[in-house]
C-alpha cells in the first residue's frame, strides 16, 4: 500500500469490501458452533490471534519502495495510539459478544449497528468539524431503518437492559475506534494500515486470551479439518484483510460515512444465510436489504461529489507543496520546515490533508 491515502473513490471501494467481508465471519462463525464446541470468546481469540499470524507473515515478506518506507517511518503513529486502537478494537468484539449473551443477536445487533453511527456522527461534528448535511442524515435514518427491519423482521428480540449495555459499550469503541483513525488520517499520521490492524489484533489477542481460556480454547470435534479451515478463513478474509481495508478508508472517508458503509455487513451475512446456510427469504430480509443499500449508495455518491474537487482530508493542508527553501513560509513553497515540495505537481482528487505532510 501507498504511503499516501487513496483517493476517496477508492477508499470507498475498501470500506464496501470491508463491511461484505465482515459479513461472512457471521456465516463462518454459525458453521463452526455447528461443527464444534467452540464459544464465541474463544473464537475472538483465534481470530485476533490467527490475523496476527497472517499480518505478520505479510509484513515479513513485503518488501515496499525505499520512499515508502521513509514516508510510513515518518508517519508512523506512537507505541501508545496503536494500543489505544487495539483497546477499542477489543471492546467492540468482546462487548458485543456480551451483547448478543445477554439479550440476543438481533437485539444486541440492532443496537450496537445502529448506535454506533450516530455516536459517530455526533463525535465527527464536535471534534472534527465534519458536518452530514440533510441528505447525509436522512441516509443515517434511512440506513438505522433499513437495519432495523432487516435484524428485527424476523420476529422480536427480547430487550433486557444488560445486554443493551453492553451493546452500547460495543458502539462505543466502534466509534472511538472509527474517529480515532479518521483524525489520524486527516494529520497524515495513519501509518501504515497493515502495521494498524497487526498492532489492534495483537491487543485483542493478549486481552481475549484469559477470557477465551475460561470459556476453552480447544474446540471438541469430529471435523477437525473443517473446524481448521474454517478458522483460516476468519482469521484471512474478514480479520486481516477486511481490517486492513477498514484503516485504509477510514483514514480518508468522512467518519459517518465510514459508519454508514460498515452497515453493509448485516446485508452480506443476510445474503451468505439465505445462500449458503439455507436460511428463509423474508419480506422483512428484502425491504431491510433494499434500505440499506439504498443510503449506503447514496452516502457513496455523495461522498465521491464532494471529494471530487479537492483534498478530502481536512482544512490542514489544501494545496501542493512546491518546492522551495527550507523553512519558508512563502505562497506556493513548502510550509514543512525540511521538506521541499514539487513544483507544480498538482493535487489528486480526494487525497486526504496530510499526505503531502506525512514525512513530517
Amino acid at each position: 500500500m501507498s504511503n499516501h491515502s487513496p483517493a476517496s473513490g477508492r477508499s470507498l471501494l475498501y470500506l464496501v469490501i470491508a463491511g461484505a467481508a465482515w459479513g461472512t465471519a457471521g456465516a463462518a462463525a454459525s458453521l463452526l458452533f455447528l461443527a464444534s464446541d467452540l464459544g464465541p470468546l474463544a473464537l475472538s481469540f483465534w481470530r485476533c490471534a490467527g490475523g496476527l499470524v497472517v499480518l505478520l507473515g505479510v509484513l515479513a515478506v513485503r518488501r515496499p519502495r525505499g520512499a515508502a518506507v521513509a514516508a510510513r517511518t515518518a508517519a508512523r503513529p506512537s507505541a501508545a495510539s496503536l494500543i489505544a486502537t487495539g483497546l477499542m478494537f477489543t471492546l467492540f468484539q468482546a462487548a458485543y459478544f456480551g451483547a448478543v449473551r445477554e439479550t440476543g443477536l438481533a437485539v444486541g445487533t440492532v443496537v450496537t449497528l445502529g448506535a454506533g453511527p450516530v455516536l459517530i456522527a455526533v463525535g465527527a461534528r464536535y471534534w472534527m468539524g465534519e458536518r452530514l448535511g440533510r441528505g447525509g442524515v436522512a441516509a443515517v435514518v434511512g440506513a438505522l431503518a433499513g437495519l432495523a427491519v432487516l435484524v428485527l423482521g424476523g420476529g422480536g428480540g427480547e430487550v433486557r437492559p444488560l445486554g443493551v449495555g453492553w451493546a452500547l459499550l460495543s458502539a462505543a469503541g466502534y466509534a472511538g475506534m472509527t474517529l480515532r483513525a479518521r483524525w489520524l488520517g486527516r494529520r497524515g499520521a495513519g501509518g501504515d494500515p497493515l502495521v494498524t490492524t497487526a498492532w489492534s489484533v495483537a491487543v485483542g489477542t493478549v486481552c481475549l486470551l484469559p477470557l477465551a481460556a475460561a470459556e476453552g480454547l480447544v474446540p471438541h470435534t469430529a471435523e477437525l479439518g473443517r473446524v481448521l479451515w474454517l478458522l483460516v478463513y476468519v482469521a484471512t478474509v474478514p480479520t486481516a484483510l477486511a481490517y486492513a481495508l477498514y484503516f485504509t478508508g477510514a483514514a480518508a472517508v468522512r467518519a459517518a460515512t465510514v459508519s454508514v458503509i460498515m452497515l453493509i455487513e448485516p446485508v452480506s451475512a443476510a445474503v451468505i444465510a439465505v445462500l449458503v446456510l439455507g436460511e428463509r427469504l423474508t419480506g422483512a430480509v428484502v425491504l431491510g436489504t433494499v434500505l440499506l443499500l439504498t443510503a449506503v449508495g447514496a452516502l457513496i455518491a455523495a461522498e465521491a461529489g464532494r471529494s471530487g474537487g479537492g483534498p478530502a482530508g481536512g482544512p490542514e493542508v489544501r494545496l501542493r507543496l512546491a518546492r522551495g527553501p527550507r523553512g519558508t513560509h512563502e505562497t506556493g513553497e513548502s510550509r514543512v520546515p525540511g521538506v521541499p515540495g514539487e513544483p507544480g505537481e498538482p493535487v489528486e482528487p480526494g487525497e486526504p490533508c496530510g499526505a503531502q505532510s506525512a514525512a513530517r
